[in-house]
């Protein structure tokens, strides 16, 4: 996937949809998203106002401008699994096609993150996004689990517990602002749905490893049928206490 705003090679011309998102995204923080207007946008991109609608349905978009090529992806990604292909499993792959798309530009993504926090608008924007990939994520299970008498019911849980996963693990790297293995968080968090689920087990807690004294070692015991969110908001519990750094 390409990145959403990335840089042209010397003295080269940027794309105008890149121009168009480097231009929104240069106004944003000047003028404050509200107060950016389309032609705002198009005038310091040096382009039409109907070359902006050709690239981006409303104003919204040009903030999220890969989401729909991502979510493509997945579904097409989804979409090529064989039959001998792990569900659960599965579908933690397709959630890495969105981490990858974030942590492609992490500079941008950040920007982006800080952004959608102050704008109500974005967060409700953003959310309908995430239901998106959520569905996706549920039709494919449900697909799958279509023999099961609760088949439905566990593609919908498995789906929500996907996007719970990789969201805590995404967020906390963009709170970081873009530090540290984007990917390894994201692993460990899917990695708990993989167990709960019956995929496999967790993998180890990213981070640097030290057998050395002293190291700061958590052991979080919690039932085999335990709601993976409940799983991981205990485990965040443990990293926020006192003494635990």
């Amino acid at each position: 996937m390409s990145s959403p705003s990335a840089a042209p090679g010397r003295g080269a011309k940027p794309p105008i949809r890149d121009a168009l998102i480097a231009a929104a995204f240069e106004l944003f923080p000047e003028r404050g998203y509200e107060r950016t207007t389309v032609d705002d946008i198009v005038a310091l991109a040096g382009v039409g106002r109907r070359s902006f609608f050709r690239y981006f349905p409303s104003k919204e978009d040009v903030v999220f401008p890969d989401h729909e090529r991502c979510l493509a992806d997945m579904t097409a990604f989804l979409a090529a699994s064989g039959a001998d292909d792990e569900p659960v499993r599965r579908v933690c792959d397709a959630a890495r096609l969105v981490l990858g798309m974030y942590a492609e530009n992490p500079a941008f993504s950040v920007q982006r993150y800080r952004l959608t926090k102050e704008v109500p608008g974005l967060r409700a924007y953003e959310l309908s996004v995430v239901w998106r990939y959520e569905r996706a994520l549920a039709g494919y299970l449900r697909g799958r689990f279509a023999r099961r008498a609760d088949g439905i019911l566990r593609a919908d849980v498995v789906a929500a517990a996907v996007v719970a996963a990789h969201n805590n693990a995404l967020r906390s790297w963009l709170r970081s602002h873009g530090r540290g293995d984007a990917g390894a968080e994201v692993d460990h968090a899917l990695g708990h749905v993989r167990s709960a689920f019956g995929a496999g087990p967790p993998p180890p807690a990213p981070g640097p490893r030290s057998d050395g004294p002293g190291d700061d070692v958590v052991v979080l015991v919690a039932r085999r049928d335990a709601p993976v969110w409940r799983v991981v908001q205990e485990f965040e519990a443990t990293r926020t206490a006192p003494g635990q750094g």
